[in-house]
C-alpha cells in the first residue's frame, strides 16, 4: 500500500497514522537491509579478527575465547548492527523529513540533504571516537586493576557486546546536535535559552559521559565529556544563525504584508 500523501500536507488523522506507520515500516526494512549489508562486510573483512586488536595486548599472548557455540555469531551480529544502523541512518532521517515536511516552508526543505549528511558523519565520529581513543583508555585502565596472579580470559561475546554497546552509545549521544538544531528550527527551543543553559550543559556532559563510559572518572570520562560540551556549543551557535534568518525572514514579510514586525 502507498504512504498516504496531500499536496498541502493536510490529511485526516488517521491518514497521518497510516503514513506514520508504513515511515516506520520503511526504516526499519533499510535496517535490516543495513544489517544484511553489516553481516557480509563482517565476513569479507574479517572484522572480528581487526577489532579484536585493541584487546590483544592484554591478554598475555592468548586470543579472545568462547564458552557457547553461539558466541561467534552473536559477535558477528552485534557488529553488523553497527554497520546496518550507519548505513540505514541517511533512509531513517529521510522518512523523518517526510513525515514532517509538510508543516516546514520551503526553504526549511533544502536542508535536509545537509542534515542527514551531519547527521551520519556525526554518529561515525561518535563511534570512531569510541573505538579509537576511548576503548583503548578504558581498557588500559581496567586491565590496570588486575592481579599478577589471574589469568584473563575474555569471551567474545562479552568483549564485542562491550564494545558495541560503547560504539553504539557515543554515536547516539553525537546526534544531540541535529536534535537540538531541529527543536530550535522548530521554535519549541530559543538559542536565548540555550545560552542560559550552558552551565548546566557543562555539569550534564561530564554527568552523562562518568554514565556511558564504563572506565575511570577523570580520564575517559573527559575524553567524552568535552568533545559532547564541544558539539553542545556548536548546537547553539548554529540555532542562533538559524534564529537569525528566521527573523529577518519574518520581518520581510511583515513589511509585505504592511504588518509591523
Amino acid at each position: 500500500m502507498a504512504i498516504p500523501k496531500s499536496p498541502t500536507g493536510e490529511m485526516p488523522f488517521l491518514d497521518h497514522l497510516e503514513e506514520l506507520r508504513w515511515r516506520i515500516i520503511y526504516s526499519l526494512g533499510a535496517l535490516v537491509v543495513g544489517v544484511g549489508i553489516g553481516f557480509l562486510l563482517t565476513f569479507k573483512l574479517d572484522l572480528i579478527r581487526v577489532l579484536q586488536q585493541p584487546v590483544l595486548p592484554y591478554l598475555r599472548g592468548q586470543t579472545l575465547v568462547y564458552t557457547h557455540p553461539g558466541d561467534t555469531f552473536s559477535a558477528i551480529l552485534q557488529m553488523s548492527l553497527v554497520v546496518g544502523i550507519v548505513v540505514a541512518l541517511p533512509v531513517i532521517g529521510y522518512n523523518v523529513w517526510a513525515f514532517l515536511s509538510p508543516a516546514l516552508y520551503k526553504h526549511e526543505r533544502r536542508v535536509v540533504i545537509p542534515v542527514l549528511l551531519a547527521a551520519t558523519l556525526l554518529f561515525l565520529g561518535g563511534v570512531a571516537l569510541a573505538y579509537f581513543l576511548v576503548l583503548p583508555l578504558t581498557l588500559k585502565f581496567l586491565f590496570g586493576l588486575e592481579a599478577q596472579s589471574l589469568t584473563p580470559m575474555i569471551t567474545v561475546s562479552e568483549y564485542f557486546g562491550f564494545v558495541t554497546s560503547m560504539c553504539l552509545a557515543f554515536g547516539g549521544v553525537f546526534e544531540v546536535p541535529i536534535v537540538i538544531v531541529g527543536l530550535s528550527a522548530l521554535g519549541i527551543v530559543s538559542p536565548q535559552t540555550l545560552g542560559k543553559f550552558r552551565r548546566y550543559a557543562l555539569v550534564i556532559s561530564y554527568g552523562a559521559a562518568a554514565i556511558i563510559t564504563p572506565g575511570d572518572l577523570l580520564t575517559t570520562t573527559i575524553a567524552l565529556a568535552i568533545p559532547l560540551y564541544l558539539l553542545y556549543e556548536m548546537s547553539v551557535a548554529v540555532a542562533y544563525v538559524i534564529y537569525r534568518k528566521k527573523q529577518r525572514r519574518d520581518a520581510e514579510v511583515s513589511a509585505e504584508e504592511g504588518v509591523p514586525a
